[in-house]
């Protein structure tokens, strides 16, 4: 159940607890059942817990009275903010389903169901020349095939893959380090506006939060947890792209990298990535013939529903044909019928499909969707 009004108030408060970071709140409300229990518990309680030490057992007991809850989310109401909790069921599946997820989002803009295609692009803040054309023109070619692009509205490539989507009409998310209303660095006040109002942007920390240093890396997860798979464009030996790609890999999420020349610094991360066995990526067909199925069918704006990334790769004639084809076994004969194309034609779409590995044979005779 969605908290209610006096439940998103200690929400909020055990969330904006200093030192209550994701993995010490999931102990606190897997213990105690709930953040009014939690914020109530007793200091003795408390302690018992892992991470849990005296300092933090003082912050807890306060929270009460020294986070002030009620003007957050006066000022979010004031500002057109939502404030998500992981209760709700507008929270991100693919979010969710991370090890250490935020318990609040707070949101300036619109989350749509579609955002579960998602895609993160992200790399240096010092971007060359190739690296901001290539993330500029692959989050142009990913926005227009479908897909949400997400990254943390960073000088360099995030910036550039960010108006890459907005230039292609498409969705973006920006995830920060601060708060939603302090924009960092402020030279993207505007691209931030704009990214609100062709998506959203997001971030664990309260709206008019500044940004700290520990703050970059944990919103890194964020940007990997929300995608169904990250590219890294361009990303030094040392780059914090490079954390963003290892979230990945530890929430199962696909890793991508784009290759550069041998001799630029801008590019030892991402060849490093690639010898790690990350995927090379020309193009925005790679990345869309490597994502898997998806847990669930994701409604677009267009009124279709998309089963795996690989549909968007389809054109008129061969999404007519994938629509004639059930989760179930599927003659030849009735997605004829169906699709209303002749049979060459529909034998020679079922070899595209299948070799996107968006169908599989069972006969000679009969398919089925994956």
């Amino acid at each position: 159940m969605p908290p209610s009004d006096d439940n998103l108030l200690d929400f909020i408060r055990l969330s904006l607890v200093e030192g209550v970071g994701p993995r010490i709140r999931k102990r606190l409300l897997d213990h105690f059942g709930s953040p009014k229990a939690a914020l109530a518990a007793a200091p003795s309680e408390l302690r018992k817990l892992e991470g849990v030490g005296p300092k933090l057992t003082q912050k807890i007991a306060k929270a009460s009275e020294e986070v002030d809850a009620e003007s957050e989310i006066a000022l979010c109401r004031q500002q057109g903010i939502s404030i998500i909790t992981e209760l709700d069921a507008e929270y991100p599946r693919t979010l969710r389903e991370i090890p250490d997820p935020p318990g609040l989002l707070f949101v300036r803009g619109e989350l749509k169901p579609c955002d579960a295609l998602g895609i993160g692009i992200v790399g240096t803040r010092h971007g060359t020349a190739y690296g901001l054309r290539q993330a500029e023109r692959l989050a142009a070619s990913l926005s227009r095939a479908g897909l949400t692009i997400i990254s943390g509205l960073a000088r360099g490539i995030d910036a550039a893959a960010h108006r890459g989507a907005l230039e292609a009409g498409g969705r973006t998310l920006g995830i920060l380090a601060s708060g939603v209303l302090k924009i960092y660095p402020p030279e993207h006040v505007a691209l931030a506006n704009a990214v609100a109002a062709n998506g959203a942007l997001i971030s664990e920390q309260p709206p008019r939060s500044s940004p700290l240093a520990g703050t970059f890396p944990q919103r890194n997860r964020i940007i990997s947890g929300m995608s169904l798979g990250v590219i890294v464009v361009e990303a030094a030996e040392r780059s914090g792209a490079l954390i963003t790609a290892r979230h990945a890999m530890e929430q199962g999420r696909d890793v991508f990298a784009v290759p550069g020349n041998v001799d630029s610094r801008a590019s030892r991360g991402c060849h490093r990535l690639l010898r790690d066995g990350a995927i090379l990526v020309e193009s925005a067909d790679d990345v869309l013939e490597q994502l898997g199925p998806l847990v669930e069918a994701v409604p677009r704006d267009d009124g279709r529903t998309v089963h795996h990334p690989a549909e968007l790769l389809l054109n008129d004639l061969e999404q007519k044909v994938l629509d004639a084809i059930r989760c179930e076994a599927t003659s030849i004969d009735e997605i004829v019928v169906q699709s209303g194309l002749p049979v060459p034609q529909v034998l020679a779409t079922l070899s595209v499909l299948e070799m996107r590995h968006l169908i599989k044979r069972l006969s000679g005779t009969t398919v089925l969707r994956k």
